[in-house]
């Protein structure tokens, strides 16, 4: 049955099949548009993209404009001359100011170079395969790429999701977008706008050698900011920085992981203020290698297993609760002085005293002494760094009690969110897939800033023997 031209908006009736005893169905009508309106429409649709790469961009189209407008009134070879000065004062610019000339240049034009030839071009393909994008009425729906920032190591896309989407759908297939451009490993990390999260594709691996011992800060002791201690490097480049005024850290990582590499290096940041004074490390080492290197170092240490290091746990008690009481409705913020410096009461093998120590009594009297010292320690100046292997709630019942917590090379993967807190490994922290050689994995972990709930790979300097030796002289001088 035809369409009548008097009724275009008419249904029609259609037979379902070639069965000329079933009943027919209604169906809408179909209209044909005009060449001439399919031509106006595209048109339309071309000067509206126009206009709108013109607004994105600019800075470019005003460049553009300039240089073809100066190519008309002046000729082109004063416009070549302009172009070679340009070069000839970037050339200078990279040759005497490189780190402003990458910053400011060269990440932006590697960045605008990744946008188009790497992610646009492969982002239709990715997103499909990957299961990210959506069809509906014959009609695909992709998210959409919104900007683009690099690192000398790592890209960082912002991406606007479809609707309904969250980041943890995008977790599930971070390692096909990985595979899909090219990159090393990617991370999905939430944006501060719902709606939005940025994908961290990895290029290469920024810790994948180690890093010597960092310089002895400055002289003055009181220049060292106790909340915030360099002691190694993160993967973005900047300096990692560890907080341990007002907080408690507990380091986890198996044999050979690198946790001294974190204890000495915390030590070396603190050097100036242990000289002028002002910070007391104490020391207990019940393994008897790796703090008692440097016992020389430590204001205190205890190595003895009969009950010494229990005792130094207790004596730190004794002095945060002298400090309760002389603080007390006079002062809600500490502040290291001579008299009453800050201390840190750095444990190896932790789990030596909270679960595996002989002594049934030596262990209650050291949990009871940790527990009172990592709920109550912060407000007068006492700091409680602590390392193990094995974090389990068994051996360690006080982990909560640590708002710091790294979590080095680890045995398995359920030990991440044990350090880290449920949902760590989702997020990237892949302690579980570190390297066991020490030259490629020691050192390197997974810590988790104040200012974001996402993971952060970190890797801590090597403070090699000498280096060590070369502390306690630092000291010395001063004694």
């Amino acid at each position: 049955m035809g369409l009548r031209k008097d009724a275009p908006s008419d249904n029609v009736m259609v037979p379902a099949t070639a069965d000329p005893f079933e009943s027919p169905k209604w169906a809408p009508p179909i209209w044909h548009m005009p060449p001439a309106l399919v031509l106006v429409v595209n048109l339309v649709r071309a000067l509206v993209r126009l206009v709108g790469f013109l607004a994105r961009h600019p800075i470019a189209v005003a460049v553009v404009g300039c240089l073809g407008g100066l190519t008309y009134a002046l000729g082109w070879r004063l416009v070549a001359v302009l172009a070679a000065f340009a070069a000839v004062c970037l050339g200078c610019w990279a040759a005497y100011w490189w780190d402003s000339f990458v910053r400011l240049v060269g990440y932006p034009a590697r960045a605008r170079w990744r946008h188009l030839f790497v992610y646009r071009r492969h982002w239709q393909p990715v997103m499909v395969m990957s299961g990210l994008a959506f069809y509906r009425n014959a009609r695909e729906y992709l998210p959409v790429i919104k900007c683009v920032a690099v690192t000398a190591t790592t890209d960082r896309v912002l991406v606007k999701m479809l609707s309904g989407q969250a980041p943890g759908i995008w977790r599930d297939h971070a390692e096909n977008l990985a595979h899909g451009f090219g990159a090393a490993l990617c991370r999905i990390r939430t944006a501060s706008r719902p709606g939005y999260l940025w994908l961290e594709l990895v290029r290469r691996d920024a810790l994948a050698e180690p890093l010597p011992a960092l310089p002895v800060g400055t002289e003055d002791g009181h220049a060292v900011d106790l909340s915030s201690l360099p002691i190694g490097r993160r993967e973005d480049g900047l300096t990692w920085r560890l907080r341990l005024l007002g907080t408690h850290v507990l380091i986890a990582g198996a044999t050979g992981a690198g946790k001294g590499s974190i204890l000495w290096g915390l030590i070396r940041a603190l050097l100036p203020a242990m000289r002028a004074g002002l910070v007391q490390v104490w020391g207990i080492d019940p393994k008897r290698m790796e703090l008692a290197f440097g016992r020389d170092i430590f204001n205190r240490y205890s190595d003895d297993a009969s009950g010494g290091m229990v005792d130094l746990l207790e004596a730190a008690v004794t002095e945060m609760h002298k400090r309760a009481a002389r603080f007390g409705g006079v002062t809600r913020t500490f502040i290291a002085t001579a008299a009453d410096p800050f201390i840190v009461v750095m444990v190896d093998e932790l789990a030596f005293l909270t679960a595996y120590c002989p002594e049934r009594d030596l262990r209650k009297r050291a949990d009871a002494a940790l527990a009172t010292l990592t709920s109550q320690g912060r407000s007068v100046g006492i700091c409680v760094v602590g390392a193990l292997q094995d974090p389990r709630k068994d051996v360690i019942n006080i982990r909560n009690l640590f708002p710091t917590r790294i979590a080095l090379r680890l045995d398995e993967a359920e030990q991440v969110d044990m350090v880290l807190g449920d949902g760590a490994r989702d997020r990237g922290a892949l302690a579980d897939q570190i390297s066991p050689i020490p030259e490629v994995g020691a050192g390197v972990g997974y810590i988790r800033l104040e200012d974001s709930p996402d993971p952060v790979r970190v890797r801590a300097a090597f403070v090699a023997d000498t280096d060590i030796a070369a502390m306690a002289g630092y000291l010395a001088e001063a004694a």
